[in-house]
């Protein structure tokens, strides 16, 4: 098998090339980034790329034809990856995760890519108190991050997918260790702040619902899908990748962090207003789709992970919500130099 990953430089790549090299004896991996974060690393004992067989540089909205040579799947990562992002760089956020990802799943499927993998989004279901959200249930973007999900989603469903199985996992928000580790994420948020200060401040009310999902467990999701047959969910299947039991509160999460890290206190403005991004998570549809590559990491391993990586590079910086692991800062670090340019292009 030889696969295709498109953004694999960034936090969810490197745990995903040593998942599959790890579960596959003849793979062959091959990466395609732009590099905007490649430097970035974590307590990394090597460079994750040389477990690839390949790797190219480049820019998503040119890759080249070429690159879907021989290729039987397409692990499609390559986005910008959050809400302050998607807020900051609007246009280019929907050139990137919607227009330029088209192109992607068009070239595969005439190249002959037998299975693409769409990586999608929970944060489409918005603000929904509900109940847990189904893959059938309205879709309520709040940001431009997430409406790009659901026009890439949409643009899946109507196109001439030709004999590519496609799978658009949407995944709950993501956690845990990983050689290119963000902190611009809810957990590691509150393991990086336990550890700098001792202290973890929550500035809304707490009450907010996140579902979560710890990177390798992400990474068995991706395993499935790049091996799903249309006898399992169809051609197109959009299905929620998670569990129920990291259905939490932002409250739970922090409060889960203080038990693991002794001496951290914890303090919720229950006076603010409570965020609009809430949403809880139906996950029976991967459950049966998936029952062989279900989450096993619990929510004290993701974050007993997160302060044992965070210690061996002895992470200290209190004002690290300024720093390079802020991946919209380091974008903007970027443009200081004079590298990168307001189109997110390298000068």
């Amino acid at each position: 098998m030889k696969v295709l990953i498109t953004g694999n430089m960034g936090y969810i790549g490197p745990v995903l090339i040593k998942h599959l090299r790890s579960t596959h004896t003849d793979i062959q991996i091959v990466g395609y980034d732009s590099g905007y974060f490649a430097h970035c690393l974590t307590n990394a004992s090597h460079l994750p790329e040389i477990d690839l067989s390949a790797q190219h540089f480049g820019d998503i909205r040119e890759i080249p034809a070429d690159v879907f040579t021989d290729i039987d799947s397409v692990v499609h990562l390559a986005a910008i990856s959050n809400d302050p992002m998607g807020n900051r760089f609007e246009a280019v956020t929907e050139a990137i995760n919607f227009q330029a990802s088209r192109r992607v799943a068009e070239l595969a499927r005439d190249n002959g890519v037998k299975r693409f993998v769409f990586a999608s989004s929970c944060s489409m279901y918005g603000a929904a108190e509900e109940g847990p959200r189904k893959e059938i249930d309205a879709l309520n973007p709040l940001t431009a991050y997430a409406r790009s999900k659901v026009a890439m989603e949409e643009s899946l469903a109507t196109m001439d997918l030709g004999g590519m199985v496609v799978t658009a996992l949407r995944f709950a928000t993501a956690c845990g260790m990983s050689p290119r580790l963000r902190l611009d994420l809810v957990l590691n948020d509150f393991v990086a702040c336990a550890l700098t200060s001792g202290e973890i401040t929550v500035l809304s009310d707490g009450s907010p619902w996140r579902p979560l999902i710890d990177v390798k467990d992400m990474s068995r999701a991706i395993d499935w899908a790049i091996n799903r047959d249309t006898d399992n969910g169809g051609q197109l299947v959009r299905v929620n990748a998670g569990s129920d039991v990291w259905n939490y509160q932002v409250k739970d999460l922090a409060l889960a962090v203080q038990s693991v890290i002794p001496g951290t206190t914890v303090s919720i403005n229950k006076n603010a207003p409570p965020d609009k991004r809430s949403y809880r998570v139906d996950f029976e549809l991967y459950r049966r789709l998936a029952p062989n590559h279900q989450p096993q990491v619990t929510l004290e391993q993701s974050i007993a992970e997160l302060k044992a990586g965070l210690e061996g590079m002895a992470f200290a910086d209190k004002d690290f919500r300024s720093s390079g692991y802020m991946r919209l800062k380091m974008l903007e670090s970027h443009m200081q130099q004079g590298t990168l340019n307001s189109d997110l292009r390298w000068g």
